[in-house]
Formats: structure tokens, C-alpha cells, sequence
């Protein structure tokens, strides 16, 4: 992925496309007892399509810091962003405040909005109309790594 963005607190990459993201598909794994799904481990899954919704307009972003971690949206994770998807009241997005790119739950209020984390060690940011502010994108996914 090609890096195009990064400030402190995330990297913003640019979505790729390619036929490497296909792998096998076990249909259903089990938490608990052996699954006869295992017969099936054959079948393919195509990542790209089950990730990526709008490829123009898909962009990849690797969280630094702790502020969503109550969501798990922890560092080090990588968001899946959709920049052609509206934002909603209390939807989880990247937006650019200040020069910097924050991940944060957009809740509309009168006359702005608020930024809210998702750990009680941050305090929401109020955006007034005024604030030099842009909703870049939605979080649609999360790429974990255990």
C-alpha cells in the first residue's frame, strides 16, 4: 500500500487493487466443538470484495493511539475508510481537525458537533461552525492483528 497521509495520530494509504487478496474460506468456525464445516476448506474467499464496497473511493488508515479503544479500535489496527459514504450522527469517522487526522464518533449537536472518543481517558471535542473541520471519511471495518 502506498503511503499518502500521515500525521500523528494515523497513516492514511490508498486502497490497491489486486488478486492477491484471494484465500481459502472455512464457511463457519466453531468456538466450541469441531465443525463439519471443515470439509469445505477449499472454497475461496475474495477479500477485496468482502472488505471493499467503493474501490474509488477506499482508503486504508493505521490507528496510533488509545482514544476508540472502548470500541475496539486499538493502535496499531487499520481502518477501512469510505469516503464516499455520508456521515451520519454517531457514526465512527476520520476527520481532519487542525492539521490532523483524528478517528473519532461524529455526534451532531446544535450549531456543530462533537468528536467523541471511546475511552474515558479523552474528552470529547466540540466543533463549532466555524472550526476549520472536515469529515474525511467513514470507518466501515477494522483490520485486526493479534
Amino acid at each position: 500500500m502506498e503511503e499518502i497521509y500521515s500525521v500523528q495520530s494515523l497513516s492514511i494509504y490508498r486502497q490497491v487493487t489486486s488478486k492477491n487478496w484471494l484465500a481459502a474460506l472455512i464457511p463457519a468456525i466453531s468456538a466450541g466443538f469441531p465443525s463439519p464445516a471443515a470439509d469445505f476448506i477449499d472454497l475461496e474467499i475474495d477479500l477485496q470484495k468482502e472488505i471493499v464496497k467503493n474501490p474509488a473511493s477506499t482508503f486504508y488508515g493505521r490507528v496510533k493511539g488509545t482514544s476508540m479503544s472502548d470500541v475496539h479500535i486499538d493502535d496499531g489496527d487499520i481502518l477501512v475508510i469510505d469516503k464516499s459514504l455520508p456521515c451520519k450522527d454517531n457514526c465512527i469517522a476520520v476527520c481532519f481537525l487542525n492539521g490532523e487526522f483524528l478517528v473519532k464518533r461524529v455526534r451532531y449537536d446544535e450549531g456543530g458537533c462533537w468528536l467523541v472518543a471511546e475511552s474515558d481517558q479523552y474528552a470529547p471535542i466540540w466543533v463549532a461552525a466555524d472550526t476549520e473541520f472536515l469529515v474525511w471519511g467513514i470507518v466501515v471495518s477494522v483490520i485486526k492483528f493479534f
